[in-house]
């Protein structure tokens, strides 16, 4: 068995760097060509074709297409047959960035390599509780007679069939595929899960407990008990009309979001293990925020307190001062990927967030959403958001807000509309902020910056 010349818990922090990464998502399943599309500004949003949603008050979301795990894993995708779809998004996203950051030809210590995911539950068979959460719903009313429902709600429903699997075992299946043993670890902190494991893991690197960390999460939703439950919400936006354009972050008509699917991986190192192997470095990570609203079980904090907190976290680990300019005037960060879901509440109070955050900068610094394009994809949205960031900060280039016609008043700054925005002019994009908001008040932010020797 490999071992480091490492010492645990180094007085001095180690860098932590980024040197590859994958996605899966309802736009594609390769980095180029689906940057590329949400550069198109196109939609992944179509009727829902896994069960039959037709009384649905929302009967759209933002599926994965074309998926096959042995695409990306050739013959050992046989290993994983009995993976849920979940998993199986992982542990392409895994393959696919393990290759990029060089790690199938030029491994590191595999027992100084660990995981840490926001991975969702597992599949049950959701049709009785579908039948259960819509009686006594009125979708043109999206109310919910509770008489109705309480008469109703248990009549023929049979026992839940066992869980296909439980969330911690995506990093088992990742783990045995990979031949990792560092720590390994998961979380499930709802929409937030992805950022906070990938922040998580940046602190281990930075202590000195791991050399390198698989991180990121993988999600999917998209099933009757899912959807059907943030329907009773009030959540999800019920544009069956125009389903392609429903997800509006920002937007004075917005009304909810989009449900999407997939997953994001990113390969986490120490700047002195990406140095050892030649690893072609991405860009580093330079801080981690993580705050807590302690308001309600399903609201976030209508101050955005919470989300200012953690990404004034993020920027104080990141020594960079969000009141700051450079010599242009330009505001030191330079592109912020916002939670932006498309709800009312969400994008009023994010964005009072970041003008808490930044002050007179705050209608400088563009502050986009890609879920207008590929949806929510819940816990592995943070960490596909964060992809898009190091895209950024590679091409120069930061993503469109979609769908985004009319600015509403009260989020008012400056959300990159529908085209997206060349910075190289202006030297390019060299700090970047993602952000992500969970349900039950979680908010995680972290900052990432162009590699500097």
């Amino acid at each position: 068995m490999p071992t480091g010349d490492h010492t645990p818990h180094a007085s001095t922090p180690h860098r932590v760097v980024i040197t590859g990464m994958g996605w899966v998502t309802p736009l594609g399943h390769e980095i180029d060509s689906t940057w590329q599309r949400l550069l198109n500004a196109e939609s992944a949003v179509g009727p829902i074709t896994r069960f039959d949603a037709s009384t649905c008050s929302t009967n759209f979301a933002a599926e994965v297409k074309d998926f096959d795990l042995q695409t990306h894993l050739g013959d050992r995708a046989s290993a994983h047959a009995d993976a849920g779809i979940a998993t199986q998004f992982a542990l392409s996203a895994t393959k696919n960035a393990w290759r990029m950051a060089g790690m199938d030809t030029s491994p590191p210590d595999l027992t100084r390599t660990g995981i840490y995911l926001g991975a969702g539950e597992g599949v049950l068979d959701y049709e009785p509780y579908m039948a259960a959460n819509i009686s006594g719903y009125d979708p043109e009313a999206r109310k919910l007679d509770d008489a109705a429902w309480a008469a109703t709600a248990y009549k023929g429903m049979r026992p839940a069939p066992e869980v296909e699997q439980e969330p911690q075992l995506t990093s088992t299946h990742i783990a045995y595929e990979l031949g990792t043993m560092g720590p390994t670890l998961n979380c499930m902190t709802a929409c937030a899960a992805s950022t906070q494991a990938i922040g998580e893991a940046f602190e281990i690197i930075r202590r000195g407990d791991a050399d390198a960390m698989i991180a990121g999460g993988s999600h999917s939703m998209i099933h009757p008990l899912g959807m059907t439950g943030f329907m009773r919400l009030t959540a999800m936006s019920t544009r069956r009309d125009d389903p392609q354009t429903a997800s509006r972050p920002f937007d004075k008509s917005r009304e909810g979001f989009v449900m999407g699917e997939g997953a994001g991986i990113v390969i986490l190192e120490s700047l002195d293990s990406a140095k050892a192997r030649g690893a072609n470095i991405l860009c580093e990570v330079v801080g981690f925020g993580s705050t807590a609203d302690a308001y309600r079980i399903t609201d976030i904090h209508p101050d955005g307190k919470g989300g200012a907190g953690t990404m004034t976290g993020a920027l104080k680990q990141a020594g960079i001062d969000p009141n700051a300019t450079d010599e242009s005037g330009r505001p030191l960060v330079h592109y912020i990927s916002a939670h932006g879901t498309g709800t009312q509440e969400n994008d009023k109070t994010e964005s009072a967030g970041v003008r808490s955050v930044f002050g007179d900068n705050a209608p400088s610094v563009p502050f986009s959403s890609i879920k207008s394009m590929m949806g929510h994809l819940i816990q592995a949205a943070g960490a596909v958001e964060l992809i898009t960031c190091i895209q950024a900060i590679q091409t120069g280039i930061i993503p469109p807000t979609g769908n985004l016609h009319e600015v509403d008043p009260v989020c008012g700054l400056d959300h990159v509309p529908l085209t997206p925005r060349d910075e190289n002019p202006r030297g390019g994009v060299d700090v970047c902020l993602s952000n992500s908001f969970g349900f039950g008040g979680q908010n995680d932010t972290i900052c990432v910056r162009k590699y500097r020797q």
